[in-house]
């Protein structure tokens, strides 16, 4: 089978269950707007973070994969997977863990310290674009419910994990300086 199949050359794609669409819409911009911040987190793990935090992220990879199937399967179907309150909670549970390990935040944190807490905010800023879009999507047609809770809370994951990466490698946060 070839990776290209030219369906796409005209600007438009397939949804799960075969309705075509344009490339631009906003069910489209959402599922790659997920797969944008599920390479970023490739990223981050490739760079090289503690094995715990690997593990973790990990399982977020594959979740985020469910994100974007979700998305891309407008039509109820046994065969996709989709977004559950339970992966908001593991998320939920990954933050309260890690924040037990972290000194209470006191004032604004810059992106950066180790390569990997950057990436991390990366991607956590590439997930909040994703929730925005999938907020726009829902105003218009019918979602998973799931979806934006679990976005919102994947952000505030990948900032805890940032913070983690640092404290775990050594590495201050960076302080935001007022002018």
């Amino acid at each position: 089978m070839k990776i290209y199949t030219r369906t796409g050359d005209n600007g438009e794609t397939a949804l799960f269950g075969g309705p075509r669409v344009r490339k631009d819409v906003l069910r489209v911009e959402a599922y790659g707007t997920a797969d944008e911040c599920n390479s970023a987190i490739g990223v981050v793990r490739a760079a090289g973070v503690d094995p715990a935090l690997d593990a973790a992220l990990a399982v977020v990879q594959n979740q985020l994969f469910v994100v974007g199937s979700d998305l891309a399967a407008p039509e109820e179907s046994p065969y996709i997977p989709r977004v559950t309150a339970e992966m908001t909670a593991f998320l939920e549970a990954q933050i309260d863990a890690m924040e037990a390990e972290l000194a209470p935040l006191k004032q604004f944190i810059l992106p950066g310290g180790t390569a990997a807490a950057a990436y991390l905010h990366l991607a956590r800023t590439i997930c909040r674009r994703a929730e925005r879009v999938v907020v726009s999507l829902a105003a218009e047609e019918a979602i998973n419910p799931e979806i934006v809770p679990y976005l919102n809370r994947l952000s505030d994951f990948l900032f805890v994990a940032a913070r983690v990466a640092n404290a775990r490698a050594g590495v201050a946060d960076v302080p935001w300086q007022k002018p």
